[in-house]
């Protein structure tokens, strides 16, 4: 496709689908204000309700600047790295001495949610229905044939979250506490605050966005490595080299694979023309892999020059896993964190880790993507 069909009419979606690098940049970085973020309205709205996604001007600024602060500097190291650390350890504690391990199951699908929940200042007990919201919502998100059990069990979502949540969110309004639920009631940038709604919406963008994300972030990095014995040893020896590791399954295995826009106007774009309204369907993995911005593009490389670590988590990043632009994740220096501080207490736990015999992980999905299952063996660190 990025040869012969850089922009193909894809009947069965309903999109235009866009697979090169520079064409998705664009799209992401949208300097001609020539894309929207209308398509969430039909696409995530009936689960979430209305989101900073679907905001554009001064609306999407003001309400980034509301949720921006507490996922980087000073909030995210001194209130959250050490709900991070003590999430991350306790999942270990359940399996360290065990010698065996599912990381998807045991570690990479808990370990996100948790953390949330926790920032959030809400019941980590309720893990079991968080992990079934969530992934309702990304098979809703997903559900490009329209399976319509999917989409109901999506749209069912959107009232039990609401259900569970706005109780919540009016107690903390009556007596805020130190978590990031009660930051988000109190705070207040020109005079604006959010509503019920919109933090609800929030709090269930989060916990899909984040959960799901990082959940296959941590699985690719460890699937990556494992396959790559001589980075995993490099990694092991040297914990700065995490970044590179995550930056590079970014790029390499990123676990979100679609992203869709909406032309706001007639758009040339791939050789050919958009037509005004329509749907734009962004391959981030395909563009990842695009042999015209990556040398050797369909090799996991974490020693790579044309990626850069440095920024790989910021809105200058040269990967797109992340998008781009003035909606570039607003969660991916608490990613980064995750990710840091999750992998470095994994390889202390298990410095033998090796595949399970006979097992090749699998990816699976569409829209998000990721290994379903890693089993792994090591022998527990004594003392």
């Amino acid at each position: 496709m990025r040869q012969d069909a850089p922009l193909l009419w894809h009947e069965a979606t309903g999109s235009y689908i866009v697979s090169r690098y520079e064409d998705v940049e664009r799209v992401f970085k949208d300097k001609e204000g020539e894309f929207t973020t209308e398509n969430y309205d039909w696409q995530i709205e009936p689960v979430h309700g209305r989101t900073i996604l679907q905001l554009s001007g001064r609306e999407h600024a003001v309400r980034r600047a509301l949720v921006a602060p507490a996922f980087r500097g000073s909030d995210l190291r001194e209130k959250f790295l050490p709900v991070i650390e003590r999430n991350s350890r306790e999942l270990i504690d359940t399996f360290r001495d065990a010698g065996s391990v599912d990381l998807v199951a045991d570690y990479a699908t808990r370990f996100p949610v948790n953390v949330i929940a926790d920032m959030l200042g809400l019941d980590k007990s309720d893990y079991e229905r968080f992990h079934g919201w969530y992934t309702a919502v990304i098979a809703f998100l997903g559900n490009l044939s329209g399976d319509p059990e999917v989409t109901r069990a999506g749209e069912r979502t959107r009232v039990e979250f609401a259900e569970y949540m706005l109780p919540i969110i009016r107690e903390r309004r009556e007596a805020p506490g130190d978590d990031l639920l009660s930051t988000l009631c109190t705070a207040e940038v020109d005079g604006v605050r959010m509503g019920d709604e919109d933090i609800k919406a929030f709090c269930s963008l989060l916990l899909a966005a984040g959960g799901e994300t990082t959940d296959k972030a941590i699985a690719g990095i460890f699937t990556n490595l494992l396959r790559h014995p001589e980075q995993l040893e490099a990694v092991r020896a040297d914990r700065t080299l995490i970044p590179r590791a995550f930056a590079e399954t970014l790029r390499y295995t990123p676990p979100v694979h679609m992203i869709m826009r909406k032309s706001a106007t007639e758009v040339a774009l791939g050789g050919g023309t958009v037509p005004a309204g329509s749907t734009v369907t962004c391959l981030i993995g395909a563009a990842n892999r695009d042999e015209g911005r990556y040398r050797n593009p369909d090799a996991f490389d974490i020693f790579r020059e044309d990626l850069t670590a440095t920024n790989a988590f910021s809105a200058a990043a040269d990967h797109l896993a992340f998008a781009l632009g003035r909606h570039f994740c607003v969660g991916a220096l608490l990613a980064k964190a995750e990710v840091e501080i999750g992998v470095g207490q994994l390889l202390d736990a298990m410095p033998d880790l090796r595949l399970a015999d006979g097992f090749d992980p699998v990816e699976r999905g569409v829209f998000t993507r990721g290994p379903q299952s890693l089993p792994v063996r090591f022998t527990p660190v004594s003392g």
